[in-house]
């Protein structure tokens, strides 16, 4: 075994050790040639004209890479870097290489690329470096000798030098040498040094040693015989070789004045000046520079492979904070959430304060298993307290604290979020309060998730959760959200995280609410750009704690496989035998071991080759196994784990292995975890998903192999650094271990690359942009982004921008960019339209590039409800415009192509079992099985039709399939409903359901009661064949009560269950249409439609409400014309119901329409009711019976106003009003009858809305009047130009805007004349104008809204939105003003001592033409002759 030291590295080319007096250390003795060195090249970087060509070189590369810090040696970084400009990903690469700090060279380098890859080769980049320090010495003398002597003295003092040179190199090795010699021999326990050196043998150091010895005594004596040494050389050469300090005090005064340092420094100062000097980040292997591995790093050369020990970094507990002792500072109730904890460790007694006696925003990085969740509890405990669920509030009574009471917990992983459940159930249980998981796994009830206190949930489940915001939802609910390892961040889930966080700071600043905000994280580098990101104050709430503060100490082992590099199967072979080695010593010691692949297939071929080579060992049972009766917990768990289906399961279970990843069903994953936590398994081979994961952890953990696949790329890629760590986080049990060890087996290229990282620690990164599209239709969809600049300001709140400004490069922004757009505003806009581009084309929202407005749409608003990628939309509309009358293959087909789908990998030895079970498909599968949608509709149908699969690895797929085939199903069926598409919207909502219930919508719907009823009763009510109708196995069912209940049983062939089976036929979901027809228009039907419930209502099969679908369709056309969402509750059963709809029809006069009535939930029930034309006489209808006519009139002046002010307003606009203003000019200037006006766009009807508002202002000045805008973009539109028409004289009108982004005090809404909101901005306002007394009057919380009382008219733009989501707040802002009204007259009645009686508000409500105006004009109070007019 050969070992050796780890060698001092530079980040220059060492400069010539020119025989100058030395200073203190032997180090020192360059330091004069190294000056001159570097100002040789600060001389040659101003004179470019001498140093640099019009094309780069391999010197100039050479020179530019050795400046930069790298623990590479110049030639290798170098070479590095010429292979990454050859790389496809050359940004990602080069990054890695220069990182943070040789940003400036990168650009240089990256600006020269083309000429580099032309000109520069490996050749001459090894050529350059074998006479790189040869030539730096020639130029460094030439400098310091040029001076007009003969040649012949020149050469004299020449070998002088050199003599000298010699001696002084002699005993720099002799140096060296000995501390090599004195640290191999005191190795051990008490020894010590800079680095731990073991060579071959002892003898062969001491050998090496005392050659050095006598080569060092022949250079001096040679020196001195030639007169090349002055005595203090002499003074100093003697002290070196004997190891002694070299001391200053004894070299003289003119010793030490001629070398002192650049303008008379001393050597203590030129030392700090060489530190100085050094880039930032440069790697030296010296403990006495506190710079690269760690003191007492190991590195050692064996057969087939290298490996760099790393010793557990030693934790100074004197420096430590004491610890917290809890019954000191809490008491009640808070310290009953602590039960069983006596003291806070250091770590969590270090961020108490913060965490426990504030409200700051948090950020805490520690190590895994420093006690982060304790933090938590801390803040979870310290939140209760302070809303009043818990204790005595830390705050006074005087102090308001305006927050949620929930508190929502963020896991990255549903596992983990069940085992946080777990933890916070029991501690805070004895407090009442209520902990629940909100995932895919654990769907809750609106009741259920208001009465939870804390939510613990995963980022998507709370993306969804708050993408559908507002005031009142479970959102805004929230007062303390914590988020769990916050550094995935650089995972693909990170944007996800970045979309909630982002969300959440704009919502805050919006609706001025407090939500306290707390990052868990793993120790990050640039952990103060998440900070930033977080809003973490970083003098109070930023805390950051290294890897010494794990409560066990981990050594690290890194090894890098030298053999077979080029073979990968080799390479394997020797990694698994490597594995093995470290495996066994571990269980030689008594420990359990955890092997990480990056496979799901890799962990049981990994358990595999551990058992064959053990076998071969002899070595299986005593190491793995264990004797017979020695493990009592594998005695306890042999007969589960035979049982198991899982077959690998069982096989390893008898080695004494186990293996675990996210495709194996969840009760196996949970039973291989008990078995390994209770001991009965020894080794465990697994994914990366478990450290992510739950908290199972092992003295000795391997991570074994670092090349993972990714998708995107087509290739394999290194295994990120942050894996890497939580890994190694899982090594070490703070139960029963002191230590802990985690090993690293990668390539031999790779493991400098991990070792640079560890030392250089690369900044996480954000990989928003790769999501950016779909986030973004997610905020248009919520409102909260209405155009490019919100957009835009969006993005800002992201750490993509956060980490944009700090890192240009790596996002595409050049230095020209970022020099001329330093906050990046550009960028930022420049994705964002990019986005909103591509978004538009696939018609999930439309953008205006004229206005930079976005609006949202149906195929949008899907997409962000069923948390649909865009890429699956966009392939979507391809396959669904290609058919317009497709089949159930068809449609199954398109839902397999899903982006959703794309990572299922189609695996050979599968293919064989994947043919079987598509034999047994009744659906055709339309893409071959080698694809991944022929794979995935295989298995698909399989797991509806509980087909038997016996491979393992098909049982996993089949189970991502189905867990994400319902919500796909139920996207496309919105998808199509909302298009039209009638036939494609019935298939989607019956393959939804069969995928929910796991059977057929052609098989019997008796099936929902399988559990009660025999299985023959299905079969015989079933044919063989699929049946002609498909809508016969309800209607088959339904006719069983037309029979005697023993023709029912012989039917069925279950002769006594026949009252049985028609008491279930009756609970089957099913609604009796009537339809009554009525004639508007040549083009429009208006449908009474009555509803009425036909059904036996079951609280256990049909819970407190049914829901279904209907929609009115033409067949002819294969189009629906309307469709609603009708819900029957189970209190109201069995009222009927009763709609309005108004139909389109076409000429000709189709004979029929159908109104579909399909159950949103049961498998085959729906309806289908004929609706016949054949009665209806649509003759002598011309035109809309409720049109207003349009009268031929005189256009009216502006005159008419009568008002010079008012006249002013559209004198420089116009002179007469249009045909439709000068109509309604009477009833809008000279009444104040309530206005309702249906015209198109571009009708005036801005104009009419003034109109009313100069009447207001005329006869009341002191009224204000509130105008409802749908948009805040409208909104602000609106503002522009009434503030400069109306906001300036001669009417000098006070124009406010409230919506979320505004707000005003009292004051200023008081004084205001004109209030600009939105529909909920208005609706919040209005609803506490009473005040908590119910005494307007006298109640002084209502002083603040006076203004509400003062409202002389109400203008509602665009209310034909009453039919859409947001209706129901307008119709509230209505009813609600209406009642003011009524009250605030009514109380003028009793005070007649008043001199001026209130007016009733008016209400103007403005839209474009109407079908149905009467409905929106009893919104606001019309009576028969109020004035209508829709055209």
């Amino acid at each position: 075994m050969e070992q050796i030291l780890l060698s001092r590295q530079s980040s220059h080319p060492a400069p010539p050790a020119l025989p100058a007096p030395p200073n203190l250390d032997q180090t020192y003795l360059v330091l004069s040639s190294l000056l001159r060195h570097l100002a040789h090249s600060t001389r040659a970087t101003q004179h470019p004209k001498e140093t640099t060509t019009k094309t780069p070189t391999a010197q100039w590369l050479y020179a530019r890479c050795s400046s930069i810090p790298s623990p590479l040696p110049p030639l290798q970084f170098t070479l590095a870097v010429l292979n990454a400009l050859h790389s496809n990903d050359k940004e990602s690469a080069l990054f890695d290489l220069f990182g943070e700090h040789g940003v400036e060279a990168l650009f240089e380098i990256m600006a020269r690329e083309s000429d580099i890859l032309s000109h520069v080769t490996e050749e001459e980049i090894r050529r350059v470096d074998a006479t790189a320090t040869r030539s730096a010495e020639s130029d460094d003398i030439e400098e310091e000798w040029n001076s007009p002597q003969s040649s012949v003295h020149r050469d004299v003092e020449q070998k002088l030098q050199t003599l000298r040179n010699e001696a002084y190199e002699a005993t720099n090795l002799l140096t060296t040498l000995r501390q090599d010699f004195l640290s191999v021999s005191s190795t051990g326990p008490g020894g010590s040094g800079t680095h731990t050196v073991q060579r071959k043998s002892d003898r062969d150091a001491e050998k090496m040693y005392k050659k050095a010895v006598r080569r060092a005594a022949v250079a001096i004596e040679r020196a001195k015989e030639a007169g090349a040494l002055t005595d203090a050389d002499e003074k100093i050469l003697s002290r070196m070789k004997e190891g002694r300090e070299v001391d200053s005090s004894d070299m003289g005064e003119e010793w030490v004045l001629e070398n002192r340092g650049l303008d008379g420094m001393s050597s203590r100062q030129m030392e700090l000046m060489r530190r100085d000097l050094l880039p930032e980040g440069t790697r030296v292997y010296d403990s006495t520079l506190n710079r690269g591995l760690p003191r007492g790093t190991i590195r050692e050369v064996k057969e087939g492979y290298e490996r760099v020990i790393i010793p557990a970094p030693i934790l100074d507990r004197t420096k430590l904070p004491k610890r917290i002792v809890l019954d000191e500072v809490m008491d009640g109730e808070e310290r009953k959430a602590f039960e069983g904890t006596h003291s806070l460790n250091p770590m969590q007694s270090t961020v108490f304060e913060a965490a426990y006696h504030s409200r700051e925003n948090l950020l805490i990085c520690a190590p895994t298993g420093a006690g982060k969740t304790n933090v938590a509890m801390l803040t979870v405990v310290s939140h209760l307290r302070d809303v009043g669920l818990i204790g005595t509030s830390y705050y006074d009574n005087d102090t308001h604290i305006t927050t949620g009471k929930k508190v929502v917990y963020i896991a990255p992983m549903k596992a983990l979020a069940q085992e946080v459940v777990e933890k916070f159930s029991a501690k805070l249980k004895g407090l009442g309060i209520i902990v629940r998981e909100l995932t895919g796994d654990m769907q809750l009830s609106r009741a259920e998730a208001e009465a939870a206190h804390v939510l613990v949930t995963t980022p998507e489940k709370w993306d969804v959760v708050t993408r559908k915001g507002g005031d009142g939802t479970l959102g805004s609910t929230c007062g303390l959200l914590i988020i769990d390892e916050v550094h995935l961040l650089a995972d693909e889930r990170g944007a996800v995280i970045e979309s909630v966080v982002a969300r959440l700071h704009r919502w805050v600043e919006s609706s001025q609410r407090q939500v306290r905000l707390v990052g868990l994280s793993a120790t990050l580098p640039n952990y103060e750009d998440v900070a930033t990101f977080l809003r973490v104050d970083k003098a109070k709430g930023l805390f950051f704690f290294g890897p010494e503060h794990r409560p066990v100490p981990l050594q690290q082992t890194f090894i890098g496989v030298t053999a077979h590099t080029k073979d990968k199967l080799r390479r394997e072979k020797k990694m698994d035998e490597v594995c093995y080695e470290v495996v066994t010593d571990a269980l030689r010691n008594g420990h359990q071991v955890m092997v990480f692949v990056h496979s799901r297939k890799g962990t049981g071929t990994t358990a595999k080759a551990l058992a064959e080579r053990a076998a071969m060992e002899n070595e299986l049972e005593r190491l793995f196994i264990g004797e017979e009766g020695e493990n009592d917990a594998r005695t306890k768990y042999a007969e589960r784990a035979e049982k198991s289906r899982n077959r690998e399961l069982t096989e390893h279970f008898r080695n004494g292995m186990g293996i675990h990843h996210a495709g194996m069903l969840r009760s196996d994953r949970k039973l291989t975890e008990q078995m390994f936590n209770d001991g009965a398994i020894k080794v465990l081979c697994c994914t990366a998903t478990l450290a992510w994961g739950i908290n199972l952890p092992a003295h000795t953990v391997i991570i074994k192999g670092t090349d993972v696949y990714m998708p995107e790329k087509g290739a394999n890629v290194d295994l990120s650094i942050l894996d890497v760590q939580q890994i190694f986080g899982r090594a070490g049990r703070p139960q029963f271990d002191t230590s802990g060890d985690a090993t690293l087996i990668t390539s031999h290229d790779a493991l400098s690359r991990y070792l640079d990282k560890l030392v250089r620690a690369t900044p996480i990164e954000s990989n928003f942009i790769k999501q950016l599209a779909d986030h973004l239709n997610a905020e248009v969809v919520a409102g909260t982004v209405t155009n490019i600049q919100e957009a835009v300001e969006w993005i800002r709140y992201t750490y993509l921008h956060v980490r944009m400004c700090r890192n240009p490069l790596a996002y595409g922004i050049s230095p020209v960019q970022h020099e001329s757009d330093p906050t990046l505003r550009e960028r930022s806009r420049e994705l964002a339209v990019n986005a909103a581009k591509l978004l538009d084309e696939r018609k999930m929202i439309r953008y205006n590039p004229d206005s930079g407005n976005v609006a949202v749409t149906n195929l949008g608003r899907v997409a962000s409800h069923f948390y649909i990628r865009n890429e699956s939309i966009a392939t979507f509309n391809e396959l669904l415009d290609k058919n317009f009358s497709p089949t159930d293959a068809d449609l199954c087909h398109v839902m397999c192509c899903a982006d959703e789908f794309e990572n299922i990998r189609v695996r050979p030895e599968e293919l064989t079992e994947v043919d079987r079970l598509k034999e047994e498909c009744p659906v055709k599968i339309i893409a071959p099985v080698e694809d991944f949608s022929g794979k995935a509709n295989v298995l698909l149908q399989a797991y509806i039709s509980r087909a038997r699969i016996t491979s393992f690895t098909l049982i996993s797929d089949t189970n991502y399939i189905a867990s994400n085939a319902s919500r796909v199903a139920r996207a496309l069926f919105e998808m199509c409903l909302k298009s039209g598409r009638a036939s494609a919207a019935l298939k989607f909502i019956r393959l939804a359901k069969s995928i929910d219930h796991r059977f057929w919508w052609f098989q019997s719907p008796l099936r929902h009661f399988e559990t009660e009823l025999k299985k023959n009763v299905f079969t015989q009510l079933e044919d063989r064949k699929r049946v002609a109708s498909e809508n016969e196995p309800f209607q088959r069912a339904i006719s069983l009560l037309d029979m005697e209940p023993n023709e029912v049983g012989q039917l069925c062939h279950s002769f006594k269950d026949g009252e049985l089976i028609q008491k279930f036929v009756r609970m089957l979901p099913r609604v009796e249409v009537s339809c009554t027809v009525h004639p508007i228009t040549k083009s429009t039907l208006r449908f009474q439609v009555e509803l009425e419930p036909a059904f036996n209502w079951s609280p256990r099969f049909h819970g407190g409400a049914e829901g279904f679908w209907l929609w009115v369709e033409d067949n002819e056309n294969n189009r629906t014309y309307h469709n609603e969402y009708i819900l029957f509750s189970r209190r109201n059963h069995p009222e009927s119901s009763s709609l309005e709809l108004i139909i389109p029809v076409f000429d000709p006069l189709p004979t029929q329409y159908f109104i579909r009535i399909v159950s949103d939930n049961w498998v085959g029930c729906e309806s289908l009711i004929p609706v016949s034309f054949r009665h209806v006489l649509l003759d002598g209808l011309s035109s809309p019976t409720f049109f207003t006519s349009l009268f031929d009139l005189t256009p009216l002046p502006i005159q008419a106003l009568s008002d010079e002010q008012y006249e002013q307003l559209y004198s420089k606009r116009f002179e007469v009003f249009n045909p439709i203003q000068t109509q309604l000019f009477h009833i809008l200037y000279h009444t104040d009858l309530p206005v309702l006006l249906g015209a198109p766009t571009g009708s005036g009807k801005t104009t009419v809305a003034e109109l009313a508002l100069l009447r207001m202002k005329k006869r009341t000045p002191q009224s204000k009047c509130v105008y409802i805008a749908p948009l805040k973009s409208l909104a602000r539109e609106r503002l522009k130009e009434w503030t400069k028409r109306l906001g300036s004289p001669p009417l000098n009108w006070k124009v406010l805007e409230l919506s979320g982004d505004t707000s005003h005090d009292s004051y200023a809404l008081n004084n205001s004349d004109v209030l600009i909101c939105t529909p909920e901005k208005w609706d919040l306002i209005s609803r506490g104008w009473r005040g908590v007394s119910h005494d307007f009057t006298s109640s002084s919380a209502s002083n603040g809204k006076q203004f509400v009382r003062q409202v002389g008219l109400l203008i509602i733009d665009e209310i034909h939105l009453l039919g859409e989501e947001r209706g129901a707040v307008l119709e509230a802002i209505a009813s609600r003003t209406r009642f003011i009204s009524q009250c605030v007259r009514a109380e003028a009645h009793h005070q007649p001592e008043r001199e001026t009686k209130p007016e009733a508000t008016r209400i103007m409500g403005l839209s474009t033409a109407l079908a149905n105006p009467y409905g929106k004009s009893v919104i606001i109070s019309f009576s028969v002759s109020d004035v209508l007019l829709s055209s």
